[in-house]
């Protein structure tokens, strides 16, 4: 994918504002375990970055996806993944489907002001019964006169804290699971929802909470395109998922490797620099050449994707590829610090714990290979 003038001058106004309004105040957000999600949307919606490819008539920019993934790829300059992936979920996580499929009236009320940066969203999907396996959610929306009764529970949601809608996933009716689910906007403040925060071992600038929902109404008309079509609509959001987390990481594991080489270069031992050793500097190639592939994977995946491809396998591909290779390179590049990457606050421990999750959320690298395997046609029978 041949990236153009505008693709770079979009990457540039990103990494700016990571530099400037992101990276200084990493350390503090990381500790309170929670960054400010409607000051920094706000900041990033005054700029027009939350609706980079959304209809202009609802202020976004009207571009095509890859526009998104130079974003995402430029938010991998920040110091940590949890700000980036609070980012994300807002602008390709829980939007996808209500710009796709949603009412006009709906996109009015939620879909403009989360371009604007005035609200903050989440995606209501995974379960503490029910993570990768999306068709086994418990959570009920049933009809009651003109609204959604709702009920249940929602585990390890991004944004949860501080959100004002959530793009909720239910079954709102009995029979096949991939026909009984729809998606639901929820607002957040509708009586009877409650927010427990979680606590993790990594991602902690990114606020993460459990959901409750005990008889949480909400009217029929908040439902996203057709009743039953929820898992469908999930399926194809997880592949915008799934290439904006490959794209995310790209720039973190450059910079990772950059870092490295630095620190490698002054420090000393046996009275020469650690990278003078062949061992060190043919893995830090190694692992170089393994982004760059990574790089030309995800982007071949996105430029088909905005021509009309079908693009499961190579997301899916990119996808098992990045959350494997985050702690492949992280891991070889802590053991070249020495006791240095394992203190806390170093920047390769820092991602050897955010990197982690990358391999679970967003569908577990084993849900990757048993899709790659069917569409190869190499599951047993």
């Amino acid at each position: 994918m041949q990236l153009t003038a505008e693709h770079r001058a979009l990457y540039d106004t990103v990494a700016k504002f990571v530099e400037k309004e992101l990276n200084p105040y990493v350390p503090e957000w990381e500790k309170a375990e929670q960054f400010p999600a409607h000051e920094v949307f706000k900041k990033l919606g005054n700029l027009g970055l939350l609706g980079l490819k959304y209809p202009e008539e609802y202020g976004g920019a009207g571009l095509d996806f890859s526009y998104s993934m130079v974003m995402a790829e430029a938010l991998g300059t920040c110091a940590c993944a949890g700000v980036p992936m609070g980012i994300g979920v807002h602008t390709d996580m829980c939007t996808p489907a209500l710009a796709r499929f949603g009412s006009d009236e709906l996109r009015r009320e939620f879909l403009a002001p989360s371009i604007a940066g005035d609200v903050v969203g989440c995606l209501g999907v995974s379960e503490a019964g029910g993570g990768s396996d999306v068709a086994a959610i418990k959570t009920t929306a049933k009809k009651d006169g003109g609204d959604y009764v709702i009920n249940g529970s929602k585990m390890w949601i991004t944004n949860a804290m501080q959100a004002d809608w959530c793009c909720l996933l239910a079954n709102t009716s009995e029979g096949s699971v991939h026909k009984n689910k729809s998606l639901i906007i929820v607002p957040m403040d509708t009586p009877g929802i409650t927010r427990q925060k979680i606590h993790k071992i990594g991602m902690d600038a990114s606020d993460t909470a459990q959901l409750f929902f005990d008889n949480v109404r909400v009217p029929q008309r908040n439902l996203i395109g057709q009743e039953g079509m929820g898992f469908v609509f999930q399926m194809m959001q997880f592949q915008e998922e799934r290439l904006w987390g490959a794209a995310s990481s790209l720039k973190n594991l450059d910079r990772l490797i950059d870092l490295t080489i630095g620190y490698t270069r002054e420090r000393k031992a046996f009275g020469k620099s650690i990278l003078d050793n062949q061992v060190v500097h043919f893995r830090l190639a190694e692992l170089r050449t393994e982004v760059e592939a990574l790089r030309a994977l995800t982007y071949t995946a996105v430029d088909q994707y905005v021509s009309g491809k079908d693009v499961t396998k190579l997301a899916s591909m990119a996808k098992l590829k990045c959350g494997r290779l985050i702690r492949e390179v992280s891991d070889s590049c802590l053991q070249y610090w020495g006791g240095m990457g394992f203190t806390w606050d170093n920047p390769i421990s820092q991602s050897f714990r955010d990197g982690r999750l990358v391999s679970i959320g967003g569908g577990a690298d084993e849900v990757m290979l048993s899709i790659i395997c069917k569409l190869e046609g190499t599951l047993p029978k």
